[in-house]
């Protein structure tokens, strides 16, 4: 089964910047899409940024776009999330998830424990 494993959250003051690193497990990785998304205490859960299999393509929530970026090397294994220009509703924990679909509402196969994120005014 394949293995999602976060890293790279922390607290910043807004405006601060973080990466997220996301790294899989075995190459099964290679042939699937990868989001992130995130949750917020007492919101529901949402999508930031997806990636096509092959990193030809993305997808943002419009919040995001400008500010983060979505990247991904199948050699490594790894998708990243870089975060620039933080604000404090970018707080929560982020997840990355896989899934054979691309596309901003999965389904996914596979999830991340998560990371926490957050920012400070």
């Amino acid at each position: 089964q394949l293995q999602l494993v976060e890293s790279g959250g922390g607290s910043v003051q807004s405006g601060g910047s973080l990466r997220l690193s996301c790294a899989a497990s075995d190459r099964t990785f290679e042939n699937l899409a990868v989001s992130w998304l995130r949750q917020a205490p007492g919101k529901e859960r949402e999508f930031v940024a997806t990636i096509r299999w092959s990193g030809t393509a993305t997808i943002y929530e419009d919040s995001v776009k400008g500010r983060f970026t979505i990247s991904r090397d199948n050699a490594k294994s790894m998708v990243w999330l870089q975060m620039n220009s933080l604000k404090p509703d970018d707080t929560a924990v982020y997840h990355c998830a896989a899934g054979k679909v691309f596309g901003a509402t999965g389904p996914y196969d596979y999830w991340g424990q998560g990371t926490q994120v957050t920012v400070s005014s």
